[in-house]
């Protein structure tokens, strides 16, 4: 199998130092793998999308030597396909229309919650409506044993969820039709041929619905791997809505080595992590040396 790996930024602001640990972490397994890295530019969420912010993602990853293999794909362009994914299911009876408000699914975790019983949507609308006008799709999982997906992630091991318990049927067109992230990752990467997806472990949670969902669809498995994430100085994911600070194209080596002594990549021969390397040619020979070495590719 060719492998075809990607990086996939959602445009809600500049590229800070987190979303730098995954890019670099999807370039260098595709580069250890002799294969090809793409991008896509997750941009259907309308109301978060910052004006100018792709653009701005893509020019830094450019100066910072990580070049895709192919043209970039933008979510914003592919809708049609979404519709088509989702008429499927509907024509193999995997999804239902739900009414259901937010308020109302709250309200119903909370009650959930004070009976010490799951935090999964109850299926309230599993048969039927009940009068309530359509607002949402949602894809139903299995009960029992069906409902368990497990999956070995490369990085952080044996990996199991029970959909129906943890999860309930979950959204993939929202209420206020935009489309559900689950769905249109798993359809983007499905029609890119993706191979190995290798993201932050904030994604972790979202792995068992993708695998359920493109079982759904008759779609190829990829192999997962999630790096740790970085975190700030009060313990939480670094991101732009707590303040990450965008990267600085001036010195860019400086940043790639942070990011792989986060990713425990030893790039001295002296046996010190993160050393400083004169061009990005040296860093990333270096660098996808020691990636192969730390995931153990026969490469």
């Amino acid at each position: 199998m060719t492998y075809r790996g990607r990086f996939a930024p959602s445009p809600t602001g500049p590229l800070h130092f987190g979303s730098l640990v995954s890019a670099l972490a999807s370039w260098l397994d595709a580069r250890a793998h002799r294969g090809a890295w793409l991008l896509r530019v997750e941009d259907i969420d309308g109301p978060r999308t910052v004006p100018g912010s792709a653009q701005d993602i893509l020019a830094t990853l450019e100066r910072f030597g990580m070049r895709t293999d192919e043209p970039p794909v933008w979510q914003s362009t592919r809708m049609a396909r979404y519709s088509q994914a989702l008429e499927q299911l509907k024509a193999d009876g995997f999804v239902y229309p739900c009414g259901c408000t937010r308020k109302e699914i709250a309200d119903s975790l909370l009650h959930a919650h004070a009976r010490n019983t799951t935090l999964a949507y109850p299926g309230t609308c599993r048969n039927g409506l009940h009068g309530k006008p359509a607002r949402a799709w949602r894809l139903r999982v299995p009960d029992g044993d069906a409902a368990v997906i497990t999956f070995e992630d490369r990085w952080q091991g044996k990996q199991t969820q029970n959909l129906a318990t943890e999860v309930g049927d979950f959204v993939l067109r929202r209420a206020d039709d935009q489309w559900a992230y689950q769905l249109a990752v798993v359809v983007d990467d499905a029609d890119a041929g993706i191979t190995h997806i290798v993201r932050g472990a904030d994604l972790m949670d979202s792995t068992a619905r993708q695998i359920y969902l493109q079982q759904c669809l008759g779609v190829p498995t990829p192999r997962y791997l999630h790096v740790p994430v970085v975190t700030n100085e009060h313990g939480e994911k670094l991101s732009k809505q707590n303040g990450a600070t965008a990267l600085d194209c001036d010195k860019p080596l400086e940043a790639l080595n942070a990011a792989a002594t986060h990713l425990g990549l030893n790039l001295a021969d002296g046996g010190a992590s993160g050393s400083v390397h004169a061009t990005l040619d040296d860093f990333y020979a270096a660098a996808t040396a020691a990636w192969s070495k730390k995931m153990r590719l026969a490469v």
